[in-house]
């Protein structure tokens, strides 16, 4: 997605040779036109997927997930990464490893919003080494819900998340695929 890799060469900070800061744009301050962007593209790629529940993890996938599920017209449900008063009992709970944070967290999402038999297409920010997109997917597969694809916004392609998604059989499609940040330089695989 030709608009989401300027804007990762215009406004992107390589912070190490495994990181890349997007905060001006996707995960702090967001651009709500290139969100409504990635949506679309999203929706288009995953149009004859039948896809009725579009699945993330809190915070930085809600904003990509909404605008995808807004234009697919379906619901979009988060899991939550803490813990809460109000979600307690009859929950899916997965534990994920975030490469960024660099911690373990129990995602949940209430048994009420997956139901068997719905095709649930999971949004993410990041893709590094495959640790949410798994427990997104885990959480659907219990549920009894068909994973009808992985959208992710950028994936650092030179860690093997992708591959393992795919090796695994679920169908990823990444706007932005990223194959080195090394010398402080955002360099894309070439399509």
């Amino acid at each position: 997605m030709e608009l989401l890799k300027q804007k990762i060469m215009k406004e992107g900070i390589v912070l190490s040779g495994q990181v890349l800061k997007v905060d001006s744009f996707l995960n702090h301050q967001m651009d709500p036109q290139l969100m409504m962007e990635m949506g679309r593209e999203f929706a288009r790629r995953f149009a004859n997927e039948g896809v009725n529940r579009i699945l993330t993890i809190e915070s930085s996938g809600i904003a990509p997930a909404i605008m995808t599920a807004l234009v697919m017209e379906v619901p979009m449900i988060f899991a939550r990464k803490q813990k809460s008063l109000t979600l307690r009992d009859d929950i899916y709970v997965q534990e994920v490893f975030s490469f960024t944070k660099q911690e373990k967290n129990e995602i949940t999402i209430a048994k009420k919003f997956i139901k068997p038999g719905d095709r649930v297409l999971i949004i993410d920010d990041f893709l590094a080494h495959g640790e949410a997109a798994f427990g997104l997917a885990r959480i659907a597969e219990q549920a009894g819900a068909v994973v009808a694809g992985i959208g992710i916004v950028i994936e650092k392609s030179f860690q093997q998340g992708a591959d393992k998604l795919s090796a695994a059989g679920y169908r990823v499609e990444s706007l932005a695929r990223i194959a080195s940040l090394d010398n402080n330089e955002v360099r894309f695989v070439e399509e």
